[in-house]
């Protein structure tokens, strides 16, 4: 199937221009996460990778992630290029949002500088935001992109784009 990236604006990237394999690069880039009222992770000095097809998807280091929100999961996945991930459940108050965050504790070797990182997916929370901007969760629940203005597609996730 060939795909017909949607056209870039000014200031947007075209997630058809992003690399394959997949590559990680600093951030600076205000990241901020909100859930019932309590900051969850906020930092300017995350990691996005960035995949053809995919938004971005941005690691937030430990330091700047609220302290006891995250509780080891039992869930595992696989990534041919960063390696085995561990998952982590997001407890805010009495809610408990069961593996809804991932980490690489050992990254394959392109990838050392998300080790311990840790990566959210955005459809569970009441805000993730890039800057000032609130973000929209990349289509499907396998996928953790953020979506934002300055992104075109279209994106990887929906229904049909299993084989982009």
């Amino acid at each position: 199937m060939k795909v017909i990236p949607d056209p870039t604006g000014p200031g947007q990237e075209s997630v058809w221009s992003y690399p394959r394999p997949a590559v990680a690069e600093p951030s600076q880039r205000r990241l901020k996460i909100v859930h019932r009222d309590v900051i969850i992770a906020d930092t300017q000095k995350g990691i996005r990778t960035l995949e053809t097809s995919h938004p971005p998807t941005y690691y937030f280091p430990p330091a700047d992630i609220a302290p006891l929100v995250l509780q080891p999961s039992r869930r595992r996945s696989f990534c041919e290029w960063k390696g085995e991930a561990i998952y982590f459940d997001v407890v805010v108050r009495d809610e408990t949002l069961r593996d809804v965050a991932w980490s690489y504790p050992d990254p394959n070797s392109a990838f050392r500088s998300l080790r311990d990182h840790v990566a959210f997916y955005a459809w569970p929370f009441e805000g993730c935001f890039i800057d000032d901007e609130r973000v929209t969760p990349q289509p499907g629940n396998f996928y953790g992109g953020w979506i934002s203005s300055d992104v075109a597609g279209p994106f990887k996730g929906a229904p049909g784009t299993g084989f982009w």
